[in-house]
């Protein structure tokens, strides 16, 4: 993995431009005559595309890091192993994809070619590929066997093609981008329908010593045009790069965030509608969407965090690190602080030079499964015998500045469950509706044992998103409520949960 911010200096984005009367879009340009009032309210209305809605609700996707450097025990490879090498000897990608599907994975991204630039299929390209290699006496293919049991099984498909090519004689001249594109031409139209493009960073030398000058634009608006439905991260225009390895997303998450490549001349001579390249500036750092920052932008953007980790220290497969796998309870850590952070976790899965899924990996993730289920099986607010009544309490119509300045509200939004007997909890869930924006910006959780009593303060925070989760001391309740504080616009809550784990 090498993922480092290729924000600045990518092409203009091309767009229509944008008011707050017409069809909610996933990017609304500023003025410069914008009130303050008028750009809170036009950041409350940016919603995800349809593709990035999609992305959003699998809430759990796997890497796979597989190729030479399975072999070679490297985490990096130079380009210069042999094919030989590559043998697995008991391959099996059904056994990748059904450990995955059960574990509550949507999606897996396969290393199809690493920066070594060993190539898993049969690509036209170079002989530098599994063709060469003694496996299946140079015939197998497997991007064609993992994407087959991404189909058998329910799974989407992913792909991840390194830019950088460690092996690649074109590497370092314009030739390159023309092998680049070839290459993914290939993978985009040989496998069916796949469901995110992967893109990282990494841009050292090549065999010539020279380093390459990338053409992403080209290359996203190819993916566009061949696999319309598929995300491009995080290198990309839909998705981006939460900013760490470690797992963790920040407690404050906006998926709305500045974009100011543009300019207001190609915006009014084109017509497109959507992203074809990712904002430039700071996608990685501690405040993104902030009202302070999205108050300087030129236009605002629906962005969202993906979350990648790997369930080893190391991206490929180590047998030495087979007592370094992260447990059951680690992995609901992370979970909580991913996708429970309003981001999407991608968690790296290497499999063996067998071939296989390590069964300390396996056990991991049922473990984590398990957990999984466990926590959030029964919501203590579902609708049953035991809520006696929803009180629900929003003002129908009030002007931006009065969201902007906070001054005319107690509160913004209010959400309160009485229940006939008292419950136990520890965990709490929250969703806004993010078809109609992301725009709560501060909130807190209370409850009480009784009417008489006052009610207490249990958790707080700021933005929720497609999801929030939160932790807390078990604790009893007669009543429990949710108070929006600060918001962008209307709220929208999707959900509201609390359990016990």
């Amino acid at each position: 993995m090498n993922i480092k911010p290729f924000y600045s200096g990518v092409l203009p984005l091309l767009l229509t431009a944008y008011s707050l009367h017409t069809q909610a879009q996933n990017m609304v340009m500023l003025s410069p005559e914008d009130s303050p009032s008028t750009i809170i309210e036009k950041a409350a209305c940016v919603v995800p595309s349809v593709r990035q809605y999609a992305w959003q609700q699998q809430e759990l996707t796997a890497f796979l890091h597989f190729g030479m450097n399975t072999f070679t025990n490297k985490e990096w490879g130079e380009g210069t192993d042999s094919p030989s090498l590559f043998n697995p000897t008991n391959f099996d990608a059904e056994q990748w994809i059904k450990t995955l599907r059960n574990a509550g994975f949507k999606t897996a991204i396969l290393t199809c070619k690493h920066h070594d630039g060993f190539c898993l299929w049969q690509t036209a390209y170079t002989d530098y590929s599994v063709k060469s290699s003694p496996w299946l006496n140079g015939k197998g293919d497997v991007v064609r066997a993992v994407s087959d049991a991404c189909k058998k099984y329910g799974m989407g498909f992913g792909v991840y093609l390194s830019p950088w090519d460690r092996n690649s004689k074109f590497y370092g001249t314009s030739a390159y981008n023309d092998y680049f594109v070839s290459q993914l031409k290939e993978l985009l139209t040989q496998y069916g329908e796949v469901s995110e493009v992967w893109f990282d960073g990494a841009c050292g030398e090549g065999p010539n010593g020279k380093k390459q000058e990338y053409d992403f634009v080209r290359w996203y608006k190819i993916i566009r045009e061949l696999q319309p439905k598929a995300v491009i991260a995080v290198m990309g225009p839909d998705v981006r790069w939460v900013g760490t390895e470690s797992g963790r997303g920040r407690e404050t998450e906006w998926s709305v965030v500045p974009m100011d490549n543009l300019s207001q001349e190609q915006i009014a001579a084109n017509s497109q509608k959507e992203m074809i390249t990712p904002p430039s500036g700071d996608m990685v750092g501690n405040d993104l969407g902030s009202r302070e920052k999205i108050m300087q932008a030129k236009a605002l953007v629906w962005y969202p965090a993906e979350t990648d980790v790997s369930i080893r220290p190391g991206w490929f497969y180590h047998q030495t690190e087979d007592d370094k796998v992260k447990t059951p309870k680690e992995l609901m850590e992370i979970y909580y602080s991913s996708v429970g952070r309003n981001g999407v976790l991608l968690l790296n899965v290497p499999p063996t030079p067998e071939g296989l899924i390590s069964q300390k990996d396996v056990a991991s993730l049922m473990g984590f499964k398990q957990l999984l289920d466990k926590t959030f099986q029964t919501n203590l607010l579902a609708p049953s015998k035991n809520i006696v009544k929803i009180e629900k309490a929003q003002p129908k119509k009030i002007d931006a500045s009065a969201y902007y300045v906070n001054k005319q509200l107690k509160d913004i939004y209010s959400l309160s469950y009485t229940l006939r007997q008292p419950i136990s909890f520890n965990v709490i869930a929250l969703q806004e509706d993010i078809l109609k924006g992301q725009r709560v910006e501060k909130f807190v959780v209370e409850v009480r044992s009784s009417k008489k009593d006052a009610w207490r303060v249990v958790a707080e925070g700021t933005t929720i998103g497609y999801k929030r989760l939160l932790r807390i001391p078990t604790c009893e309740a007669k009543q429990v409520r949710l108070r929006v504080l600060e918001a962008r616009r209307q709220v929208n809550i999707a959900f509201f949960g609390v359990y016990q784990n």
